[in-house]
C-alpha cells in the first residue's frame, strides 16, 4: 500500500475510522507553531504545547497548567482575615519508612517532624520542595504530621504525614512517589477535599505586635489570639514570610473558628503577590525553577546541612557559588505613558492605561528594557490587577548588591522596563506595559544577610 505523505500540519491516520487533523498554533510569543488535534482546539481556555493530550485533566501533564484568571476583589486585601485555599491538595504518606523515604526526596530535613523538641512551631510542619535530579523544583509542598488520624488506622502515629500541593499537580506528584517508591514499606494516597482542607489566615496587627516586641512570646499569641480552640487542627506559622500567617488544616466539613473576618482565596492570592511569594506550578515552572531563586532558601524551605536528596547537588552548589542573580520578586503593571509607581500598592480600581491588567498578560513573557534591544531582564510568572510576580534579574531591575558585581553594571532607577506582546514583527499593534520590581522588606533583609557571608566571585 502507498504510504501517505507526511507534510507539515498532517499526521497519517492510524486507521480508517480514527482520521485525526492536527494543525499548526503559535501561542503569543512564541516563536515555535505547536500541533494539537482538532478537539483540544475546540476546548475553550486551555493552553496548547507540543506535549498536549486529548485529557479532561491538566494534572496528566508535567507541564502548568494555564491558570483561570480571577475576579478582582472590589477592595485589598483585608488586613485580618482567613480564606479557604481549594488549589492546594493533600497526600496520605503513612509507614514504617515513610519519614525515611521522605528524607530522601525533599529539601527540608525530616528530622525536624520526627525528632522531639521543645520548638512546637516546629514540629508542626515545615515547607519544603521536591526536585528532579538535576535540582530544578518539581513540586513545592508543605510537609505535616499527621495529628488528624487520616492515615491507615494500624499504623503508628509518628509515622504518618500529610503532603500539602499543587492541586492542579497531586497526579504527578503521586507518580513520582510511586516511581521512587520501589519496596519501601509505606502506603501513601490523594486525600479527596471532603477528608482535609487547607486554609489560611493572617493578622497584620498581630505581626506588628510581634515584631515590636510589644507581646510576649509573639509567635504563640499570633496563634492563639487568631485561633483560641485548635482542637482537631494542624496548625503552622506559614514561615515563607513574616506576614503570610497562619497555616491550617482541618477536616473537610469542620471550618476553623478563626477570630477574623470570613475572605477568600483571591485575597490570600493577592496577599502573596505583595510580600513576593510564589506558590504553585504556574508561578514555580516545574522542571525549569531553580529553588534559590524561587527564594526557597529564604523561605525556610531548605536545609543546607541535611543528607543527600534528590537534586541535591546543584542546589549545594548554587548555594556555596554565593550569588543568585535571579529572584522572584512582585512586581507593579503601569501604562506605557504613566509615571512608574512609587510604592508597592494593590489597586483594584486602578487599571493601567489601555485598560490593560495582570490577568492579560502571556505567562512567561519576556521582560526587556525599554528603548533598547539585547537581554531580557526577566519574565513576567502570574498576576491580577495592577501586581504579580515576576523573575528578575536583580542587578538590572533592584538596587540590590550583588557580591563582586556592583561596578560591573549598578543599578540605574531611571531605566524602566516594558513587556510587549502581539502585532508583528516591528512590534506594531502590540499591546504593551511597563512593569517594576520591588524588594520586599523581609527579603531584603535576608539577601543582604546573605550576601554579607557570600564568597567574592
Amino acid at each position: 500500500m502507498q504510504a501517505l505523505p507526511r507534510c507539515a500540519g498532517v499526521r497519517p491516520a492510524t486507521t480508517a475510522a480514527a482520521v485525526v487533523v492536527w494543525r499548526s498554533v503559535a501561542r503569543p510569543g512564541s516563536r515555535n507553531a505547536s500541533f494539537v488535534c482538532s478537539s483540544c482546539l475546540n476546548a475553550s481556555n486551555r493552553t496548547f504545547s507540543s506535549s498536549s493530550r486529548c485529557s479532561t485533566t491538566d494534572n496528566d501533564n508535567n507541564r502548568a497548567p494555564a491558570p483561570t484568571a480571577p475576579t478582582a476583589p472590589t477592595a485589598p486585601p483585608p488586613s485580618s482575615g482567613y480564606a479557604a485555599l481549594p488549589s492546594r491538595r493533600l497526600i496520605s504518606i503513612a509507614g514504617a519508612e515513610a519519614a525515611k523515604f521522605l528524607q530522601g526526596m525533599i529539601t527540608s530535613n525530616m528530622a525536624d517532624l520526627t525528632t522531639t523538641t521543645s520548638q512546637r512551631l516546629a514540629a508542626a510542619g515545615f515547607y519544603t520542595g521536591f526536585l528532579q535530579a538535576t535540582g530544578r523544583v518539581l513540586y513545592d509542598v508543605f510537609v505535616y504530621p499527621d495529628r488528624l488520624g487520616l492515615g491507615p488506622a494500624d499504623g503508628p502515629p509518628a509515622s504518618a504525614f500529610l503532603v500539602e500541593c499543587d492541586d492542579a499537580r497531586a497526579g504527578a506528584l503521586m507518580r513520582h512517589l510511586k516511581k521512587y517508591k520501589l519496596r519501601s514499606k509505606f502506603k501513601f494516597r490523594l486525600l479527596d477535599p471532603e477528608e482535609c482542607l487547607v486554609w489560611q489566615a493572617w493578622d497584620d496587627a498581630a505581626y506588628s505586635a510581634s515584631r515590636d516586641g510589644t507581646t510576649e512570646d509573639g509567635a504563640d499569641k499570633i496563634i492563639t489570639n487568631l485561633l483560641p480552640d485548635q482542637h482537631g487542627k494542624i496548625v503552622l506559622r506559614d514561615p515563607r514570610s513574616p506576614t503570610m500567617g497562619l497555616r491550617v488544616l482541618g477536616r473537610g466539613n469542620d471550618t476553623p473558628q478563626v477570630q477574623a473576618e470570613p475572605s477568600d482565596a483571591d485575597a490570600y492570592r493577592i496577599r502573596r503577590y505583595l510580600d513576593g511569594v510564589a506558590e504553585g506550578a504556574t508561578e514555580i515552572q516545574p522542571d525549569a525553577a531553580l529553588p534559590l531563586e524561587a527564594n526557597m532558601d529564604w523561605m525556610g524551605g531548605i536545609d543546607f546541612r541535611k543528607g543527600c536528596y534528590l537534586g541535591q547537588e546543584l542546589t549545594i552548589r548554587t548555594k556555596h557559588r554565593g550569588v543568585v542573580r535571579k529572584r522572584i520578586l512582585p512586581v507593579v503593571l503601569y501604562g506605557e505613558n504613566e509615571a512608574p509607581p512609587e510604592t508597592l500598592e494593590y489597586k483594584p480600581s486602578a487599571t493601567p492605561e489601555g485598560g490593560l491588567s495582570a490577568a492579560e498578560v502571556p505567562r512567561l513573557l519576556s521582560i526587556g528594557r525599554t528603548g533598547k534591544k539585547g537581554r531580557s531582564a526577566g519574565s513576567f510568572l502570574d498576576g491580577v490587577g495592577n501586581i504579580g510576580l515576576g523573575l528578575c534579574r536583580l542587578q538590572m531591575m533592584t538596587d540590590v548588591q550583588l557580591p563582586g558585581e556592583a561596578e560591573t553594571a549598578p543599578f540605574d532607577p531611571s531605566k524602566e522596563f516594558l513587556m510587549q506582546w502581539g502585532g508583528d514583527e516591528e512590534g506594531n499593534g502590540a499591546r504593551k506595559l511597563k512593569v517594576k520590581a520591588f524588594v520586599p522588606e523581609w527579603l531584603r533583609s535576608k539577601i543582604s544577610e546573605g550576601n554579607e557571608g557570600a564568597p567574592k566571585s
